[in-house]
C-alpha cells in the first residue's frame, strides 16, 4: 500500500522550524512519507508566522500559493496565525484545516473530517502547563546534519505592549529536563555538530528547580561539539548564565539580546523590564568575561509617541554599543495588543510613516557600519568554523560555507585536495585573508 505524502511550508522563528520537525517526525511515525513537494502531496501544511503585519501578510500569500499549486491537496494552515485569526483563514476558499500553537502537535486533528467545511481547532494555549518538545531531526536531514534546533521552553509572561506572543503561544512553560538532555543526545548521536536552544524567553527556563544554567550545566556531557543559545532577553541574563558561557568549551560565545529602544521613555511605554543603563551593563558583562564573544540587538524605529529626541536617543546608544549586528524593525503595529488599544483609545499616536522609514534607513546603515567593524576584526585571525556545504560565491566559485564559534559567516574556495565528504559538517581551523562586500570573511584551511 502506498504511503501517504505530507509536505510542510515554515515560516518565521527557530522555533517554529524545530516544531515543524516535531510534527513531521510524528507522521512518519503514523506512517506516513514526508514530501519534497515536487509531486502533489496527500497533505499540505503552511507553519504559520504572526509576529509583525508583514509576516501575517506572507502567511496568508502562502497559503494561497500552496492551494493555487496543489489543488487536489488536502491544506492545513498552523500555528501563530492560526492561533490568533482563524476565522481570517476560514474564508480563504481552499483551506481545509485550522489547528493552533497546541493542537498543531495531533497527527489525527489533520486528518479530522468534520460537518463543516473547514476544521478549526485553535484552543487558547494558556492553561497548557509544560511546553511539547521539539527539535529538527527529521526536518535538517538534508542540511548535512550540521546544526539542528532543539526546543526548550515555549510562550512568554512578559506582556510587551507591542508582542502577539502571549497572545499565541500563551503562558512561559518549559519541557523537563530530562526530555531535553533526551533529545539533545539523540541529535548527537544522529550526528548533528551543533544544537542550537530554541524557544520563545529561554532564559525563562524551568523544570522543577532547574534554570537555564543547570540545564546547560547538563548539556555539557552531550557529545556534541558546539552548543548555542538563541535570543534572550537583557534582564536575565544574570552572571551566572554569562560565566557558565565564559567557562564553557562548549556553548557558544553568541548572545542575539533584543533592546528594541535606546530610549527609556519608549522602553517604559513598551513595558520592557530594563533600562538602557541596565541593558549596557548586561551587554558590557558578556563581552568583558567571554572571549570573542559576539552580541546581536534587535531595535524597533517607528515605535508609537516615539519623539524625534527618542530616536537620537536610541541612535547614540547603539553608536556607541560595541554590537556585532543590528536587526532593524518597523514598528508593526498587531491586533489584540495593548498597543493596539491605546492607539485605537488616543493613548499615544502612531509615527508618519515618512518618518518611521527614514529613521529605519539611519539604522540600517549603522547596523551595516557595525558588522562591518566587528568583522574585520578577525582578518588575519583564526577561526573554528563548522562547514554546513558547498556554495556558489557571488564571484562564481564553489566555496565551503559555515559559521564561526561567535556566528561570523566564513567561507573557504574549493580545490582539488579538498574532499567535500571529509569537510562538511566538520569544524577545521581556517585563516581568515579578506572579508567580502557581502560582509562574508573569507579564508583557507590551516593545514
Amino acid at each position: 500500500m502506498k504511503k501517504k505524502r505530507v509536505y510542510v511550508k515554515t515560516l518565521g522563528c527557530k522555533l517554529n522550524y524545530a516544531e515543524t520537525s516535531a510534527i513531521l517526525e510524528s507522521f512518519v511515525q503514523n506512517g506516513w512519507q514526508i514530501s519534497s513537494g515536487n509531486e502533489e502531496p496527500d497533505l499540505v501544511i503552511i507553519h504559520t508566522c504572526a509576529v509583525t503585519g508583514q509576516a501575517a501578510q506572507k502567511s496568508r500569500q502562502h497559503i494561497r500559493k500552496m492551494i493555487k499549486k496543489y489543488p487536489k491537496s488536502r491544506i492545513a494552515a498552523i500555528g501563530c496565525y492560526a492561533q490568533l485569526n482563524p476565522e481570517r483563514l476560514e474564508n480563504i476558499h481552499g483551506v481545509d484545516v485550522i489547528l493552533g500553537s497546541e493542537e498543531k502537535f495531533n497527527v489525527q486533528k489533520y486528518i479530522t473530517d468534520c460537518r463543516k467545511a473547514v476544521y478549526i481547532d485553535a484552543a487558547s494555549p494558556w492553561d497548557i502547563k509544560e511546553a511539547a518538545p521539539a527539535h529538527s531531526l527529521v526536518y535538517d536531514k538534508n542540511l548535512g546534519r550540521t546544526r539542528a534546533f532543539l526546543k526548550i521552553q515555549d510562550g512568554c509572561d512578559y506582556g510587551c505592549a507591542y508582542c502577539t506572543i502571549p497572545l499565541a503561544r500563551g503562558r512561559s512553560r518549559s519541557v523537563p529536563l530530562n526530555r531535553v538532555i533526551a533529545d539533545a543526545v539523540t541529535l548527537a548521536e544522529a550526528g548533528y555538530r551543533e544544537i542550537v536552544l530554541t524557544g520563545v524567553n529561554i532564559a525563562d527556563y524551568h523544570s522543577g528547580s532547574a534554570t537555564i544554567v543547570e540545564l546547560l550545566h547538563e548539556l555539557e556531557s552531550v557529545d556534541v561539539g558546539r552548543i548555542r543559545i538563541s535570543s534572550i532577553e537583557p534582564d536575565i541574563l544574570s552572571d551566572r548564565l554569562i560565566g557558565v558561557v565564559a567557562s564553557s568549551s562548549k556553548i557558544m560565545p553568541h548572545f542575539h539580546l533584543p533592546l528594541q529602544s535606546g530610549s527609556d521613555t519608549i522602553l517604559i511605554a513598551m513595558r520592557r523590564r530594563y533600562t538602557t543603563a541596565g541593558y549596557r551593563e548586561r551587554f558590557l558583562k558578556a563581552v568583558e568575561a567571554i572571549p570573542g564573544c559576539a552580541i546581536g540587538a534587535d531595535v524597533i524605529t517607528g515605535y508609537p509617541g516615539e519623539a524625534e529626541a527618542d530616536f537620537q536617543a536610541t541612535f547614540r546608544f547603539l553608536e556607541t554599543l560595541p554590537a556585532a549586528y543590528l536587526h532593524v524593525f518597523p514598528c508593526s503595529l498587531r491586533p489584540g495588543t495593548t498597543l493596539a488599544r491605546q492607539i485605537s483609545s488616543g493613548v499615544c499616536k502612531k509615527v508618519h510613516a515618512e518618518t518611521a522609514r527614514s529613521r529605519s534607513r539611519l539604522l540600517l546603515d549603522l547596523a551595516e557600519k557595525k558588522q562591518r567593524e566587528f568583522t574585520s576584526r578577525y582578518v588575519g585571525k583564526t577561526l573554528d568554523v563548522l562547514l554546513e556545504g558547498l556554495e556558489t560565491a557571488t564571484s562564481g566559485s564553489t566555496v565551503f560555507s559555515g559559521y564561526s564559534e561567535n556566528y561570523l559567516r566564513v567561507s573557504v574556495k574549493e580545490n582539488d585536495s579538498c574532499d567535500p565528504v571529509e569537510f562538511v559538517g566538520r569544524s577545521r581551523t581556517v585563516l581568515i585573508e579578506s572579508m567580502g562586500e557581502d560582509l562574508i570573511l573569507e579564508g583557507r584551511f590551516v593545514t
